[in-house]
């Protein structure tokens, strides 16, 4: 039989260890994963007013893999992200790629404005009652949705952080080799 102070000592690093292992474990549950593959989901057809006044319908863009981008000017990895979304609408338009930036705010003059210094060249929706964001469950900004030549939603990546735009161009260069 091992004495009293043997197991006390041997415990106690045990003990360490599953309290560190159980750490571990919570810290990684709690971590929301900033990108969530889905598969072929389909994605929720919606009507919004762009810049200019007229209406676009995500069903237009049946047969081209649309990029979906919910931001908003008060959000700062948006303000980040925009130029880069511009360089990847540039690219790849002219292969069937479209992307749709859909303004999250109540008021859109603070995204004219924006956009005024920071123009880009793909069309910008606004989303004033939210109604669009509620149907995609967008919980936080930016969030990025990729859909299929089919109208399947193929990529949901939720906030951005400088090299995120390559998991989009992953995504996209084989949405479009489809």
């Amino acid at each position: 039989m091992m004495p009293r102070f043997a197991r006390l000592a041997l415990a106690r690093p045990v003990a360490a260890i599953v309290l560190s292992l159980a750490l571990v474990l919570v810290l990684v549950s709690s971590v929301t994963p900033p990108a969530l593959a889905v598969s072929s989901t389909p994605a929720p057809d919606f009507a919004l007013q762009a810049r200019g006044g007229q209406t676009i319908n995500l069903s237009q863009y049946k047969g081209q893999v649309v990029m979906i981008n919910f931001w908003a000017t008060w959000c700062g990895p948006c303000r980040q992200e925009m130029p880069l979304l511009e360089n990847i609408y540039k690219k790849y338009n002219k292969m069937g790629f479209t992307l749709l930036g859909v303004n999250v705010e109540p008021d859109s003059k603070p995204a004219e404005d924006w956009l005024k210094a920071t123009p880009v060249s793909f069309p910008v929706l606004f989303d004033k009652e939210s109604k669009v964001s509620k149907l995609y469950q967008v919980s936080g900004m930016p969030s990025t949705v990729i859909v299929d030549r089919k109208g399947n939603v193929r990529m949901i990546h939720h906030g951005y952080k400088p090299g995120d735009e390559n998991e989009y161009l992953d995504s996209i260069r084989a949405l479009v080799r489809e």
